[in-house]
């Protein structure tokens, strides 16, 4: 039997909070048990993994169809992360490789390219405040903006 993850394409867009809900929890159990982002999360961090999930849902599904009920400032919250252990280019960048597979393994669409293209503004605007010259990546989106909110 194989150690590799099967990740199964929902076939569907990111149109939904639904939708969010199950990316965001297959993309944080990775993160949780990245090499690279583990310990950023679990050590340093302590992240609350029931409390995060609820709460970037409702960030991505303000950030992506403008609902939800999300409050909340996550620069700040990533400038006291910041002041116990720096962030790395690295980690930026592997944050959004893990980001951006999943979004292409499980969905496609205008939604689904809108947020990785929003996921690599968050990326470069935090990278360039926290360690101050932004983030060098490169993008795999489609480059056609789509028509979404």
């Amino acid at each position: 039997m194989s150690d590799k993850k099967v990740i199964n394409f929902r076939n569907c867009d990111l149109d939904s909070e639904l939708e969010i809900t199950e990316l965001m929890k297959r993309f944080y159990s990775d993160v949780a048990q990245d090499d690279l982002l583990g310990h950023v999360f679990n050590d340093v961090a302590h992240v609350d993994w029931n409390e995060h999930l609820v709460k970037i849902k409702d960030f991505w599904c303000r950030m992506l169809l403008g609902i939800g009920d999300y409050r909340g400032n996550p620069l700040e919250s990533h400038v006291k992360i910041h002041q116990l252990e720096n962030f790395t280019h690295d980690e930026f960048r592997r944050w959004l490789e893990l980001f951006q597979a999943h979004v292409d393994a499980g969905w496609e669409g205008p939604y689904a390219q809108e947020i990785k293209r929003k996921a690599v503004k968050v990326a470069l605007v935090h990278s360039r405040l926290l360690i101050g010259e932004p983030l060098d990546v490169l993008l795999t989106i489609d480059e056609k903006k789509p028509d979404v909110k």
